[in-house]
């Protein structure tokens, strides 16, 4: 990498330091999904122990589910209200694209 123009460079051996992950880097899709999993645990939804891209949730008589296929994410459940409620919130947290049904 080298230093963005405009910046001065004080020593030769000066590196930048990245305060988040950027894309096609190696480890960025493993970040993504940390901060979508946290995102997830923080709305109460389990990772299931059979596959760890599916994501549950259940209360009282709804049931919703989330698979998560590295930047793709499904979103199901009995209550189309519950739907549109995790829609927006992912919407303002990561600002996603709804392709609808």
């Amino acid at each position: 990498m080298h230093v963005p123009s405009g910046l001065p460079v004080t020593s030769p051996n000066q590196v930048c330091h990245l305060q988040r992950s950027l894309y096609g880097l190696k480890q960025a899709s493993r970040q993504w999904f940390t901060r979508l999993s946290t995102f997830l645990a923080s709305h109460d939804f389990q990772q299931s122990p059979a596959d760890h891209s599916l994501f549950l949730r259940f209360n009282a008589n709804i049931t919703m589910a989330i698979l998560v296929y590295v930047d793709d994410i499904i979103v199901t459940s009995n209550s189309i209200t519950e739907i549109q409620t995790i829609t927006a919130l992912l919407d303002q947290t990561f600002k996603i694209k709804d392709l609808g049904n």
